[in-house]
């Protein structure tokens, strides 16, 4: 099967243009075919403060009220979403820069759960791999923003990790996937401060022990939840490591391997 390349980048370098723009250069260098998902950085949290919105976080995943879904949709789907675009037209790699809603790419309903109300906070049901197959086989690289909608209207903000996943899965049954999550860290680390502390490899065993042992938590927990599914459902490996480093991720030189027992 053909490969595919879905790239999830996310974290600080999305904050800082020097590093995002080394970042999206690695990236058009990459040959044949790729996704590229986008988190949304610090720019919404930043923005919600300037406006009066206050942010509550659970378990690394953002409650959406009425005010912040406005503001990601605005922050994630608009700015970021064309700047990574333009960045990507001036290294010669032809993109377009999508949100869930667009062609009806990613549907989704509102997260429902037994103590928590997330507010506007979607997962995602349905992949339309036919347009995406179709952009792809134009040579066209698809940027994703992390919104998703519930044909009835409503957008719904969409962890970008999840996203990467659900497309990844997706797309597992036209192609040879690897999903790629690119961000600040070497990989998992077992001290989170220290680069030099990289989980070469990590099984769903190994996990549940990190996560018992408050090793892994927070933000890291939905990314390692998502590369277990990925790698149960179908993609061909997952990886997770430094940005700078994406030659090296994608040659598995480098990183956290997440692999099977």
């Amino acid at each position: 099967m053909e490969p595919l390349y879905v790239i999830k980048i996310g974290g600080n370098i999305i904050d800082d243009e020097a590093q995002l723009s080394s970042f999206l250069t690695a990236f058009a260098g990459i040959e044949g075919k790729k996704i590229l998902v986008h988190g949304g950085g610090k720019l919404a949290t930043k923005l919600a403060a300037q406006l009066g919105v206050e942010q509550q976080m659970i378990e690394g995943r953002r409650v959406t009220d009425v005010d912040t879904l406005r503001i990601v949709t605005m922050v994630y789907a608009g700015y970021i979403n064309k700047n990574i675009v333009a960045h990507l037209q001036a290294n010669q790699c032809n993109a377009i820069g999508l949100c869930g809603a667009d062609g009806n790419i990613l549907q989704s309903h509102k997260r429902q759960h037994a103590t928590i109300d997330y507010g506007f906070v979607g997962d995602v049901d349905k992949v339309n791999t036919p347009v995406l197959q179709s952009l792809l086989a134009q040579q066209v690289t698809v940027v994703m923003a992390p919104i998703t909608h519930n044909m009835e209207g409503q957008l719904l903000n969409t962890n970008a990790d999840t996203i990467a996943q659900e497309i990844a899965q997706a797309m597992s049954a036209l192609y040879q996937v690897h999903l790629i999550y690119s961000f600040e860290k070497a990989g998992v680390l077992l001290n989170a401060d220290d680069d030099s502390t990289v989980i070469p490899a990590i099984t769903q065993a190994s996990y549940a022990q990190l996560k018992q042992q408050n090793i892994i938590f927070a933000g890291m927990i939905p990314k390692l939840d998502n590369a277990f599914a990925a790698l149960n459902r179908g993609v061909h490996r997952v990886v997770i490591g430094k940005a700078e480093q994406l030659q090296q991720l994608i040659q598995q030189q480098s990183g956290t391997s997440i692999i099977h027992e």
